[in-house]
């Protein structure tokens, strides 16, 4: 599989050895003549991106060789780095057709690869940042985190995977609170993984909910919970990370900048982990203090910061987290669709799941089954956006993932015999078959009828649905274009179960019928 390196990327392969550049004026006669000659395969390098006129394979090759022009002068003594960069920066941004999307497959599966914001192994900035050097420094790296390395990267190797995925989507609307409290923002990512896999709508059965897995009255001391509109804030992937921010700053301070016991306190309590901090168990590795942790929070702990470790070092261990086109943009929707639907209709990039967590993540006040109006907008990505013009504004893609949204089993299903079944069937021809029962025959329309006798039953009035074997409210709700809440209010049906049967009938208010 081809792979491009984006600018982020190269400036960070290059960052240690800027800083042993040898001096300009220490050049030779060879050193003049070999800085001459990456000079000129840049050019030409960049002369054949701009002419490339977005052929993918043309592209790419012309890319890799600025790149070997780049790392070439990294090396040679007396070369302007700086200079062969901004070259290769505005050739991504300008040149020819500016090609967006890399096809690797042969399919249908663009990735962005001249987003700046796409990483190669984790984001550069997560890497230089001093912030996470002294994160690094500060942690010890002893058998437990090491055990807690090696479970992330064999049994648990997919939820360290998917939860960088995940991250990178929300990381805009998340790290910004991190780096304003000068907090590393890898430690955002170990609690991240470790709580949430980077699953926005997640709940425990404790009562913790979030991407940060908030109790509610941990939530509402910071601020996080009902908005007054029905929507408890601590699914909000950037209010969650404000009040993780503030919440870490506070147990910082209180636990003399500790962080393992700050952890711990961020999973065990507070209060536990200030009284045992207070009568002197300041290290949270030394026997009599860990050991007044539940055990837990003696996994927690150390499986964090090895979340973080490896979000910081993937190459030491082999480890190659995906990239993820994930620049912000506003996705304007040109007809009437839901989160499932686009699912459906946007596909996946090559090695990724789709785009329907990211949009989960990315719109936390969404229903993934309620009819969003043509009109309105929804968070995405640039990526997301452009394969949605592509596939989801219109065309067989659209019209086929509409269809399977809006489905209903029941109309595959002909039962004979079952006298106390009454459904809901295509218009039919009623007759019978070799054995001289009834059975419906498609055809035009619908009809009432018992599969039995083939005689219709009491009609179903135009605002009604029966429902019959194989119905669930989601279902039901997609197949008549409302949401899920509305059909169950309109009904009376309790959340979470929505609990229908067989045989009752239910009012579609609301819906586009």
């Amino acid at each position: 599989m081809p792979s491009f390196a984006p600018l982020r990327s190269i400036v960070l392969s290059f960052a240690a050895l800027l800083m042993f550049a040898p001096a300009a004026q220490a050049q030779s006669r060879r050193d003049r003549a070999n800085i001459e000659v990456l000079q000129r395969n840049l050019e030409g390098a960049e002369a054949r991106y701009r002419a490339a006129s977005g052929d993918p394979e043309t592209s790419v090759a012309a890319a890799r060789d600025m790149e070997t022009a780049i790392t070439g002068c990294a090396k040679q003594r007396g070369c302007d780095l700086a200079a062969f960069l901004q070259t290769y920066r505005t050739a991504l941004q300008s040149g020819g057709e500016e090609p967006q999307e890399l096809d690797v497959g042969g399919g249908d599966d663009p990735i962005d690869f001249t987003a700046d914001d796409v990483p190669a192994e984790a984001t550069a900035d997560a890497l230089l940042d001093d912030r996470n050097r002294r994160f690094a420094q500060a942690v010890q790296f002893n058998p437990a985190v090491q055990a807690g390395i090696r479970r992330w990267l064999t049994d648990m190797r997919p939820s360290l995977m998917q939860s960088f995925e995940n991250y990178q989507y929300l990381r805009p609307l998340m790290a910004p609170a991190f780096q304003q409290r000068g907090l590393p923002e890898a430690l955002l990512f170990g609690i991240l993984a470790k709580e949430s896999n980077g699953k926005v709508h997640v709940g425990s059965r404790a009562g913790a909910v979030g991407p940060l897995q908030f109790m509610p009255a941990t939530g509402r001391r910071f601020g996080l919970g009902n908005d007054g509109s029905g929507f408890d804030t601590r699914y909000d992937p950037r209010a969650s990370a404000q009040a993780a921010a503030s919440y870490l700053i506070e147990r910082y301070n209180s636990l003399n900048s500790n962080i393992e016991m700050t952890l711990a306190a961020y999973n065990g309590g507070e209060g536990r982990a200030q009284r045992v901090y207070n009568a002197g168990g300041n290290n949270f590795w030394s026997y009599d203090t860990y050991n007044q942790f539940p055990a837990e929070t003696r996994d927690y702990v150390p499986m964090v910061i090895a979340a973080a470790w490896l979000y910081l070092h993937p190459k030491d261990y082999g480890l190659r987290f995906p990239r993820v086109a994930s620049k912000p943009a506003m996705l304007r929707l040109k007809r009437p669709t839901s989160i499932y639907e686009l699912t459906i209709c946007l596909g996946n990039t090559r090695y990724t799941d789709g785009f329907f967590r990211a949009l989960r993540n990315l719109n936390p006040r969404l229903d993934t089954d309620s009819l969003l109006p043509a009109g309105g907008s929804i968070n995405a990505t640039t990526q997301i956006v452009r394969l949605y013009n592509r596939y989801c504004a219109q065309g067989e893609r659209a019209e086929l993932a509409h269809k399977l949204v809006t489905s209903d089993p029941s109309l595959a299903i002909v039962r004979v015999g079952d006298v106390s079944t009454v459904q809901t069937l295509p218009a039919a021809a009623v007759g019978p078959d070799p054995q001289g029962k009834q059975v419906y025959v498609p055809g035009q329309g619908a009809v009432q009828a018992t599969v039995a006798t083939g005689q219709p039953a009491k009609p179903i009035a135009p605002n009604e649905h029966l429902v019959v074997r194989g119905d669930t409210l989601v279902s039901i709700a997609a197949k008549y274009g409302c949401g899920t809440k509305d059909l169950a209010a309109a009904n009376g049906i309790k959340p979470p179960r929505y609990d229908i049967r067989p045989g009752q009938r239910l009012k579609l208010q609301g819906c586009r019928q």
